[in-house]
């Protein structure tokens, strides 16, 4: 048997009663086969940890030269040596699912376990990032390289496409990298679970840290947010736009919260609103009654913010947010930042961090208010004093 090169390989003839086997001198189990039809293939052939005797095929002569197929011959042996099984993980890849199909039976296995917004967050992930990044890949064969490639290109916008509904398009950056990786992560836990793969390869695939949000407005940027409101107001801007940032920054709602919120749901003569499903799920907040005095009027709509055309809720928040800031020479400030300036306020009143916990609407372990049908008193009271020293410095 003579040592496989290119002359070797080139010399090969087809037999049309059967297939041809050369074997390599140097490599024991390293061959080349040659079908009936001509097609020639480097094979390995090898024994099991059971003792049962393995052939494969891995690359067709032509596509590979004969020394890179002597070294991807010795690495299957080696696994085989070490007890591993190369034609079975082959056959396990095969017939393994796509990650989009996984996605799809993750999905509907969660829908009977997570709530309705966060499952159609994920989804929108899946089918904006996910799929059409990686959805055609098998699930075995995907590798921590590949979840590290669909993060920078997330970040990059390589997966940005207009909306569905009302405008915007759907865009890049770290955080939406960083969400979607975390949320691929669930997902290949659950394909463990369901014995597809062994090991998670979102684990360990860097992300940006979310980090906890630093910056608030102080009562002097307060006071310049609420001229530049008023400002903007006289020059034309839109009223739902300047009314729903103001409602934020009394509330301390998130920015979800806010947008999408139904008339239906407001309950002025009890001082709250009565959320169906929120981030901490069903739950009344205690709303202060300064903030009820600024919404819009109520007209043909389900929405408190509606939008200016459509159906729809009002959309467009941070680029009005965008330009109220540069009216009052404001930086670095995000929709979050209005939450986050309404908890800095409440601590600098001296509320607990139990109570401004209650008053954003956090999961709070032990505290059943967000079951009662009647909000609590005392985070009533906290909401109508946060809320009134809030507006006292946007109306300074």
């Amino acid at each position: 048997m003579p040592k496989i090169t290119k002359r070797v390989v080139d010399g090969l003839k087809p037999d049309p009663a059967g297939e041809v086997f050369t074997w390599d001198t140097e490599i024991k189990g390293f061959g080349v086969r040659v079908m009936p039809s001509g097609v020639a293939s480097y094979i390995v052939k090898y024994r099991t940890a059971e003792g049962r005797q393995r052939r494969l095929a891995f690359a067709r002569v032509g596509t590979v030269t004969p020394d890179e197929a002597r070294k991807t011959a010795a690495e299957k042996l080696g696994a085989a040596a070490k007890g591993e099984d190369p034609s079975a993980d082959r056959n396990r890849i095969r017939h393994a699912p796509t990650v989009t199909e996984l996605c799809d039976l993750y999905l509907a296995d969660a829908a009977v376990r997570i709530k309705a917004s966060t499952l159609a967050m994920d989804r929108s992930r899946i089918e904006c990032h996910v799929k059409p990044l990686i959805g055609a890949r098998k699930i075995p064969a995907l590798t921590s390289d590949d979840v590290e490639k669909m993060r920078t290109d997330i970040e990059a916008g390589k997966t940005a496409k207009p909306r569905m509904g009302n405008g915007g398009v759907t865009t890049g950056g770290a955080g939406v990298a960083s969400r979607t990786i975390g949320m691929l992560g669930t997902i290949m836990e659950f394909a463990i679970r369901k014995k597809f793969i062994v090991t998670n390869p979102a684990r360990g695939v860097w992300r940006k840290p979310d980090g906890k949000q630093d910056r608030f407005l102080d009562p002097a940027e307060i006071a310049r947010f609420g001229q530049a409101l008023r400002d903007a107001l006289d020059d034309g801007e839109t009223a739902t736009g300047i009314a729903t940032l103001k409602f934020l920054l009394l509330t301390g709602l998130r920015r979800v919260e806010a947008a999408s919120l139904p008339r239906k749901s407001l309950d002025v003569r009890c001082n709250c609103i009565r959320f169906v499903d929120t981030k901490g799920g069903r739950q009344l907040r205690a709303i202060g009654t300064v903030a009820f005095e600024g919404l819009p009027k109520p007209k043909a709509s389900e929405w408190v913010f509606p939008g200016d055309r459509g159906k729809n809720h009002f959309v467009g928040l941070p680029k009005v947010l965008a330009r109220m800031c540069a009216r009052a020479g404001l930086e670095g400030v995000t929709i979050h930042v209005l939450r986050h300036t309404f908890a800095a306020t409440a601590a600098e009143m001296g509320y607990s961090e139990l109570m401004i916990g209650g008053l954003l609407g956090h999961k709070l372990s032990g505290v059943t208010v967000r079951y009662a049908h009647m909000p609590d008193p005392a985070l009533v009271a906290a909401a109508e004093k946060v809320s009134a020293r809030i507006a006292e410095r946007l109306a300074a």
